[in-house]
């Protein structure tokens, strides 16, 4: 499912969340830092969807999904070549944030997740998307 906020900066946000209420909270705060948002349910539907060619500036992984874990996908779009791509673990749990370092991904940021966390880390991407085009 896609998501678009009106006066959208055009960063293409991926979130991988198997928890109705996560996703509502986390999306909603993409949206208010007017990103476009597309939703994944479990680290498969985030693989599938490189797979499909779809591209992303930043992806936010849950640790713990059914099907396949935030950190397995991070290895698998790696794996794929996908350097670009901000990869952002957001987790509660305690070990996640090695989990998600050790596999690849840019950033770890504890839930629950503020747009005051949020708020830099999408500045930065859109900083980069700018460089990028010069």
């Amino acid at each position: 499912m896609e998501l678009k906020a009106k006066g959208s900066t055009s960063i293409k946000a991926l979130l991988v969340e198997d928890i109705e209420v996560c996703r509502l909270v986390l999306s909603t705060i993409l949206l208010r830092l007017h990103c476009e948002v597309t939703l994944a349910m479990n680290g498969k539907e985030a693989v599938d969807l490189f797979l499909e060619g779809k591209k992303f500036d930043i992806v936010l992984f849950d640790k713990n999904m059914p099907i396949m874990t935030g950190p397995e996908a991070i290895v698998k779009i790696r794996a794929m070549g996908e350097t670009d791509v901000k990869m952002v673990g957001v987790s509660a749990d305690d070990h996640a944030m090695e989990a998600f370092m050790s596999v690849g991904a840019d950033l770890f940021v504890p839930k629950p997740m503020r747009m005051e966390a949020l708020g830099p880390i999408i500045q930065e991407v859109i900083n980069k998307k700018k460089n990028d085009m010069v």
